[in-house]
């Protein structure tokens, strides 16, 4: 549970040298359709952003509530146009109860389904989806980024977060200033292709890293015990430091649901002693590589939405 305040500076900037490196790419190349690379480049330095933001809104950077709170809002509302006290919240409800299917958002029944009872009675578009679900699951990644920007948005119209005016404005900064940047450097066709580029390698890349979590995992009743309804819906990744780092640690996802404070460097360490002591009790204790987590997660998303088949079939 020790900080890392070194793993972290070398984190932070090496994320930070991304983020400007790509922007003054993006002005020195200029109007030209290689802009689209950068786009790329960018898209990946965005998710990595991100997930130095979810590191932060844990206080494993930070110990202190405020510093951790202003570089979150510096991440997420002016380095990729999200709510950060949104996300904080979101977040929170999901670690307090991961894959209940009434208590964590990130299982509540939208465009995708991810419990059976919900795929029933869907019509049109809606039900065109979840019929299907597993085959767009990841075409609908390209959509994540908007949705979240949209997802930000609506929370502070409905005053969800508690800087509801700073958020505003820092989000505001982030549109006025990404939009002037394409529309300045880039011709009108180059900006319009170099924004859904961007946005949609960002959406897919963020998406990658959460999905093999816990989708496709057991959904808790809610009377499980705090280790039990952590580790029973969790999945590890198994994998090197690439993958850490492609993942942000995230592929340790039951120590880190046990432990959210430990900074993300430490879970590898965690690791074998969790796992062991899961043996001891007789808690099963799930790990894959990365391709099986995304198999497994299309299987499930495709087998929610069987009821949606069936009764399409019978119409």
């Amino acid at each position: 549970m020790e900080r890392r305040p070194a793993y972290y500076a070398a984190r932070l900037s090496v994320v930070a040298l991304m983020l400007l490196g790509g922007w003054t790419a993006f002005v020195l190349i200029g109007s030209s359709w290689w802009q689209l690379v950068t786009a790329v480049f960018l898209a990946v330095t965005f998710a990595q952003v991100a997930l130095v933001a979810h590191d932060l809104a844990h206080r494993q950077v930070f110990r202190t509530r405020r510093p951790s709170e202003f570089a979150g809002l510096l991440a997420g509302n002016v380095g990729i146009g999200m709510s950060y006290g949104w996300w904080m919240d979101k977040h929170t409800r999901h670690h307090n109860n991961p894959n209940h299917d009434d208590l964590d958002p990130d299982v509540a029944p939208e465009v995708l389904i991810w419990a059976t009872e919900s795929a029933a009675g869907r019509r049109g578009l809606a039900g065109f989806i979840t019929r299907h679900q597993a085959a767009l699951f990841f075409p609908l990644l390209t959509l994540l980024a908007i949705d979240l920007k949209v997802s930000s948005v609506k929370a502070l119209r409905n005053g969800v977060t508690k800087r509801r005016g700073l958020e505003s404005a820092l989000l505001v900064l982030h549109a006025v200033c990404y939009l002037a940047a394409l529309l300045i450097v880039l011709s009108p066709l180059q900006a319009v292709a170099f924004l859904v580029v961007h946005q949609a390698m960002f959406g897919v890349y963020l998406g990658m890293t959460f999905a093999p979590n816990h989708k496709g995992m057991p959904h808790p009743s809610g009377d499980e015990d705090f280790l039990r309804k952590q580790v029973l819906t969790s999945r590890n990744v198994r994998g090197g430091w690439l993958t850490d780092a492609a993942l942000g640690g995230l592929n340790y996802q039951i120590e880190h649901h046990l432990f959210p404070g430990m900074p993300s460097p430490n879970l590898r360490r965690a690791q074998p002693i969790v796992q062991a002591y899961c043996e001891d009790i007789g808690v099963p204790y799930e790990q894959t590589s990365l391709v099986t987590s995304y198999r497994q997660a299309l299987q499930y998303l495709h087998e929610v939405g069987a009821p949606a088949r069936a009764e399409h079939a019978t119409r």
